[in-house]
């Protein structure tokens, strides 16, 4: 089903100097590919044809990255200071296949915890630490039960799903695939929308899973899953007993506000105008900032740097940041 060739060097500044090499692997054949798209009835079809050519146009093969070394993780271990256990896990796999011909694999991991804790980011972050590219799919946004496998192409509308197009259209065999809010799926749809993820998690069967759309076999051994979620008990044991779950919980004071002050610092650094203002945050504003959920920082501080501008200030005041009702409070969640 797969191929390597030789170790090829990639991009290493897309990468931070970390994971500097990649094989290639085929994550589809070409073949199967011919003959699906030589079985089409003339003018019939047509997004199906189009998917069968695109599959040919850009060939089988992407890059599956493989770390020469252990990656610099201490930035993250910095900014996700409520993710230590995560990422303890996630250097502990790379330590085991840095420095040999295996390939990367990382066991599907479930982030479990309240809204705005930072868990997406993290997913994010994975995804940059480790070049892969990225693939998301909303589970509370789902309008159908096929968005990860694909539907029929005898369906009107029909397309291919979300595993698929990640590794047609993507550069990698080993994208992260983050799967937001999987608690959210549902039981209300006449196909289960998380049936396909009980053969996507083991890595025997997703060697060789078929999009329904396409009707062609693909690797997606090589995934890395990262899914989220606020709640256990939407999610059915099966997938749960196929992934690492992990607690997040929301940063304490301290942790809470050494984050935001490196995202301000980086709001800072990311922008001709932020230079113009204070290098640090007050004390104040770091406390106060302190009551925010992580996802809520960034939108708190640009507000905050917008106000200040306006009254002709480079220093951010407690003032600044967003009011809620009239009066002031803990931005961002609401139990």
């Amino acid at each position: 089903m797969s191929s390597c060739t030789d170790l090829v060097p990639v991009q290493q500044e897309a990468y931070r100097g970390r994971i500097p090499i990649a094989h290639m692997r085929h994550v589809y054949k070409l073949d199967e590919v011919e003959k699906r798209l030589g079985k089409l009835p003339p003018r019939e079809h047509e997004s199906l044809r189009a998917t069968y050519e695109r599959m040919l146009e850009m060939g089988p093969e992407r890059f599956q990255v493989k770390p020469s070394g252990l990656p610099a993780m201490d930035h993250l271990y910095d900014e996700l200071p409520n993710f230590h256990e995560v990422l303890d896990d996630l250097r502990r796999q790379l330590a085991l296949c840095a420095d040999s011909r295996d390939a990367l694999e990382i066991t599907p991991m479930l982030l479990l915890g309240p809204p705005g804790v930072g868990k997406t980011h993290f997913a994010r972050e994975v995804a940059q630490l480790l070049g892969t590219g990225m693939g998301f799919i909303s589970m509370s946004s789902m309008t159908a039960g096929w968005v990860l496998s694909g539907a029929s192409s005898q369906w009107k509308g029909a397309r291919p799903g979300k595993v698929f197009e990640t590794l047609v259209d993507g550069q990698y065999a080993n994208p992260v695939m983050v799967v937001d809010e999987i608690d959210k799926s549902g039981g209300e749809h006449a196909y289960d929308p998380l049936g396909s993820l009980y053969s996507l998690l083991e890595h025997d069967t997703a060697g060789h899973f078929t999009d329904e759309f396409a009707e062609v076999s693909i690797d997606a051994s090589q995934v890395i899953w990262v899914a989220t979620a606020n709640d256990l008990r939407g999610i059915p044991d099966p997938i749960l007993n196929r992934m690492n779950v992990f607690d997040i919980n929301m940063p304490d004071e301290e942790a809470a506000r050494k984050i935001a002050s490196k995202l301000y610092r980086s709001i800072r650094a990311d922008h001709d105008w932020g230079q113009r203002f204070e290098p640090e945050l007050s004390e104040a504003v770091l406390g106060e900032m302190s009551h925010c959920a992580p996802r809520e920082m960034r939108r708190a501080l640009m507000t905050a740097f917008g106000n200040a501008k306006l009254d002709g200030r480079y220093q951010l005041e407690v003032r600044d940041l967003p009011e809620q009702g009239g009066k002031r409070q803990p931005i961002g969640f609401v139990q």
